[in-house]
Order: structure tokens, then sequence, then C-alpha cells
């Protein structure tokens, strides 16, 4: 599933291709998505985009009359900027035509994405998928404080606890992991026995693996591809996630996994305690 980072590299790829631009027609190949495509899809023909922004794992394309799109990639989708006559394949639902002359298809071949069309005075905030969210683990309203208050008492497994949208939002099951190794806390401790200054490295951890994410283009998955059909690079850099078995790239021991909340997790049993 395509995470934060991802979803970030893929906000910065299409940006300058978006912002100023006019959409002169608006196809849809297939609208049963996650959730149903509205026919008023089609009223943004004629509006520019105004900002290309991201809240979370969700894109919101803003429209000069005040509309936005709000995207989520789901499961399995990606966002593609190609020339129109570009073959199309056959999981390319929703095509976008830019006074550019270039086509933003929306691509998602288990159709767990979204493609919302919110019309004006709809606020994108206070839409019911991104209202209740926590702070961006990148942003200023997320630190040790807020984790500490968020663990406080807390006996479930410290993993799950940082991977909960309302805590903070994007640390998906990979960067959950490889936050954890960072800090040295094992994944299945009790979240409120964690002390306040370890939930401090965990907290910087979380910030940095993210930003490294970003930097190397996200992680490489096999449904994800960023906005110029690349894969991402990060995956190289993993300690921990998915390498059950293989030596720890730290201090040689054996990385180990277990599942935790129904999620694979993985773990250095010497450089987490």
């Amino acid at each position: 599933m395509p995470e934060l980072p991802e979803v970030e590299t893929t906000r910065r790829g299409v940006e300058p291709h978006l912002v100023g631009r006019r959409v002169d027609a608006v196809v849809v190949r297939r609208g049963d998505l996650r959730l149903p495509v509205d026919a008023s899809l089609e009223e943004v023909a004629g509006r520019r985009f105004t900002a290309v922004t991201r809240r979370s794992k969700y894109l919101i394309l803003a429209l000069d009359a005040g509309d936005h799109l709000l995207v989520h990639l789901g499961m399995s989708g990606s966002l593609r900027l190609v020339e129109p006559a570009a073959e199309l394949r056959k999981h390319d639902h929703l095509l976008l035509h830019l006074d550019s002359g270039m086509e933003l298809r929306f691509h998602d071949p288990r159709r767990f994405g979204i493609f919302l069309h919110l019309r004006p005075g709809e606020d994108p905030a206070r839409h019911p998928l991104l209202r209740d969210l926590g702070p961006e683990p990148l942003g200023g309203d997320f630190g040790a404080a807020r984790l500490r208050a968020a663990c406080r008492d807390r006996r479930s497994a410290i993993k799950l606890r940082i991977m909960d949208a309302s805590v903070v939002v994007g640390v998906g099951n990979i960067y959950a992991d490889e936050a954890l190794f960072r800090a040295g806390i094992r994944p299945r401790t009790a979240a409120g026995r964690v002390s306040g200054p370890r939930l401090e490295r965990l907290a910087a951890a979380i910030r940095e693996v993210l930003e490294e994410a970003i930097r190397s283009g996200g992680t490489t998955l096999r449904d994800f591809v960023n906005s110029s059909g690349q894969p991402g690079y990060f995956r190289q850099r993993l300690f921990v996630y998915d390498r059950a078995g293989e030596p720890c790239r730290r201090c040689g021991a054996n990385i180990r996994h277990a599942v935790v909340g129904q999620r694979s997790t993985y773990w250095c049993p010497a450089c987490q305690r």
C-alpha cells in the first residue's frame, strides 16, 4: 500500500505539472472505486488547478472555483502524467485532459482508491475522511509531548499506538518498524511502559525515517510507482522490515518476525529492548 512518503513523492511529482493548468475534459472510464465517482466530477472541466497539497495519505487538488479533488491511492493506485497518445492501460479509470496537452491518469488495479469531487464551499479539512485525523508527523504539532500524552497508561503495543491515525498520521507498517528500530524499542512493548526519553527518541525517529523515505522517493513495493513511473528506492535502506532471519545491519543478530495487531512485524532482539 502506498504510504505517506509515496504519496508525498507523488504530490511533488505532479504539482508542477498541474498548478496553473486548466482541465479541458474529464473522462470516467470506470467509476466503481472504493467510493463511487460522482457524476459531478465532470463539473471541473474548464477550471484551473491552484494547489496540490497532502493530508496524511490523501492528496488534495484545489481548483480556482473553490472545488477540490480528494484523492487516495488505495492499495495499488497511482497518478501519472502522460501524453494523450500513450496507450491506455486496463486499469486507467480516470483521465483529466489538461490545457498543456498532457493527461493526468488515475490507475488503480484493485479499485480501493478514492477520487472525490468536493464542490465549492465543501472544506476538505471538515470532510469525514479527514476531520478526525491526528497531526502530521513532519509538522510542528507532533513531537514527544504529543506522543507521551497518547501513550500514557496504554496497554496496547507501542507499534499499534504510533500507527493509530488519531495519534499521528501516515506511520504505516514499514515505517513503524523502522522507526522503532532506530529508537531501540521492541514493537510489542506496552505503550504506557515506554519511558519519556525513549518516546522522545521515537518521535524523532518517526520524523527521520519518513524524511529519508521522501528524499529517496518512497519504498519500493510491488504496486507502487511514482509519478514518473519509476519505483522508489528507500527499500534498499531498510534495517528490519521484511528481513526475518537475516543479520541485523548494526549488530549481526538475526532479525525476528511476529504478527502484531494482524501486521507483519520485524525487530532486532539485541538492538531493541
